[in-house]
Parts: structure tokens; sequence; C-alpha cells
């Protein structure tokens, strides 16, 4: 547990991606994802998952932001799985409820080895600002899928999209944190009765 540590770096004919993370981080982010709202919900994670993460994208956003979000969701995800290594001794799931305002997210992760994303989100307007809000279960998805978790996120109630985004953001970022952590009751168990992951 002592390094738990990944740099992924992810290059198609779309993006390239470099991403350095630090589970046990104080919170540091450098965010370049080349999407300015995404940039803004990254540090959501960074804050309130104590994470240290520096992304650095050069996306083909001339087109749109589709593939730059989407990629750094799949490239955040394979930092997340290389760093936690065989998942001895973590908590393994995690959940968080997050109000801002009016809006109320709940998040629960399973780092179970069996990639799953059950979005539950409803957005009236299409964008927040610049940003498409379908995007949002892009990156989720693609996180999902490369990190090996299932994940349950639920937009309990909320009027304004920026906050109902930021409070999913905010909910994951916490639901990692608490899913990451080392259980000192059982360091060198994996948190399965199956014996893996």
């Amino acid at each position: 547990m002592s390094s738990r540590q990944a740099s992924v770096s992810r290059d198609t004919f779309e993006t390239k991606i470099a991403c350095a993370l630090n589970i046990d981080g104080q919170g540091n982010g450098n965010l370049q994802s080349g999407v300015p709202f995404l940039d803004h919900m990254l540090d959501q994670i960074v804050r309130h998952g104590l994470f240290d993460i520096a992304i650095k994208c050069d996306g083909d956003n001339h087109i749109d932001d589709h593939h730059s979000v989407e990629d750094i969701g799949i490239t955040l995800g394979m930092a997340f799985d290389q760093a936690l290594g065989d998942r001895k001794g973590i908590q393994r799931y995690g959940h968080a409820y997050v109000p801002l305002d009016e809006a109320l997210s709940r998040v629960v992760i399973d780092f179970s080895g069996r990639p799953g994303l059950f979005f539950n989100a409803e957005f009236v307007r299409p964008k927040v600002g610049t940003f498409d809000v379908e995007l949002t279960s892009e990156f989720f998805q693609g996180f999902a899928n490369h990190a090996r978790a299932t994940i349950h996120m639920d937009v309990i109630r909320g009027l304004n999209e920026h906050h109902k985004i930021e409070t999913l953001f905010k909910a994951f970022g916490r639901s990692l944190r608490m899913a990451c952590a080392v259980d000192d009751r059982s360091a060198n168990l994996l948190p399965s009765t199956k014996g893996s992951l």
C-alpha cells in the first residue's frame, strides 16, 4: 500500500492524453482537459477525493468535446485500476450523498472487477455553457469500463443542470475516496468471499 500511484498515456487519432494519479494524495490537481467545464468537474474529484491528479489532453475539440471527455474517463479509469493493483486491503465499496442547493445526488461504487454504469439523471437543457450534458454519462462509462468498477449514479432531485452534474462529480469523488481507502483490519486480504476480483 506504500505506492498507490500510476502514470498512464493513451494516444489515438482523436486524443492524446497523459494522466498521473496518486490515490493517497492531498487534493492537488493539474487539469488541462481542453474542456473548461470538465476541468471544473475533475477538480471536484480531486478536492473531494483528496487525490493528486494531473491530466493533459490534446483532443479534436474542433469537432466537438465528445472524444476528449470520454477518453479522459477511460484514461483516469485505467490509472485507478493500475494504482489499486491487486486491490488487497481496500474497502472496495464507497457511497456518498451530496447536495448543492436544490440538487441532490447519490453515487455508489463497487471495485468489483465487473464494469458497469447505472446512470439515472434527467437533464432538461442540452448544454451547460458549451458543455453537452450528455457527455456526463460518457465520462463515467469510460471510467467504469477501465477501472473495472460497478457504479450507480442517481440525481435524486434538482433544477439547475450545473448543480446536478456537479453533485454527481462531488459524490463520485467522495465515494471513490471511501472505496479506495485501506482497511487496516484486512490489509492483506481481497475484499471478496471468492478470493478474487
